[in-house]
């Protein structure tokens, strides 16, 4: 892959030092703040982030973009813990949410970074599921946390694999603040947020994202009323929040940028 074209990088972001293949392919290092909250979307110049197929709409809306995969698998690789929804889960059918998963060229690359930051073989993949709604015989529930109501833990319980842990809430939905909570408690304090819309609409709401990356892809899709596209946000009106640009990277039309909350 060509390394990214960094044109913009605030001056005291924090910065960890990366394996040195990372560093020149990324365009500089990364780091993030402990504990911190950090949300990963590709989003379309007309802002559309889902799509209604079943299918996965990331490589869709990215076009199979290479660097944005890279940045997803480098975010990964940084965080104790992988936080998604139950629908991001069940468009994803056979996935793993590893970072070698979505760019297995650095796959040592990868393990290395994680040696050098003290964190786990791999992500803790983290679930949000109000009614269970999932696929328990998925392979990515063998090293997995599901976040769920009595509802859920009723229809799930007695399908699930050794590896998938539940966590219950005694709630018929369950709060952005009592998830970290749960995840803080299990020393997960790196989390990074891959889906969907709602799910993260809902922890925006609450003020409880740190960060933004935001992979801006060169295609335009439209919509029409009721299509079920869906933009970044979802379920909540923000207001016009304001947010900072802390980078920005460019890989031919692709733009890559990284935003403070």
């Amino acid at each position: 892959m060509k390394p990214l074209e960094r044109l913009y990088e605030r001056e005291g972001l924090p910065s960890s030092p990366l394996p040195e293949a990372l560093a020149a392919a990324y365009g500089g290092g990364l780091g993030l703040r402990r504990p911190g909250v950090y949300a990963n979307f590709v989003a379309s110049v007309d802002g559309v982030v889902a799509l209604a197929s079943q299918e996965e709409s990331g490589h869709l809306i990215s076009g199979d973009d290479e660097p944005d995969r890279f940045i997803m698998g480098l975010l990964r690789a940084s965080v104790d813990a992988v936080l998604i929804g139950a629908g991001t889960f069940r468009k994803a059918q056979g996935q793993l949410w590893h970072a070698e998963a979505i760019y297995p060229a650095a796959q040592d690359l990868f393990a290395t970074l994680r040696l050098q930051l003290n964190l786990r073989p791999q992500p803790l993949l983290v679930i949000v599921t109000d009614i269970g709604d999932i696929d328990p015989a998925q392979p990515a529930l063998q090293d997995c946390l599901i976040l769920t109501t009595p509802r859920g833990e009723c229809r799930l319980r007695s399908s699930l694999c050794s590896g998938a842990q539940l966590a219950v809430f005694d709630a018929p939905s369950i709060s952005g603040r009592s998830m970290l909570d749960v995840l803080s408690a299990r020393d997960l304090h790196v989390v990074l947020v891959e889906g969907g819309p709602t799910l993260v609409g809902q922890l925006l709401g609450e003020g409880l994202i740190d960060e933004l990356f935001l992979t801006t892809s060169p295609r335009l899709f439209g919509r029409f009323p009721a299509d079920e596209r869906k933009a970044l946000v979802e379920g909540i009106d923000l207001g016009g929040r304001a947010m900072q640009l802390l980078s920005l990277r460019r890989h031919g039309s692709h733009l890559y940028s990284r935003y403070s909350l």
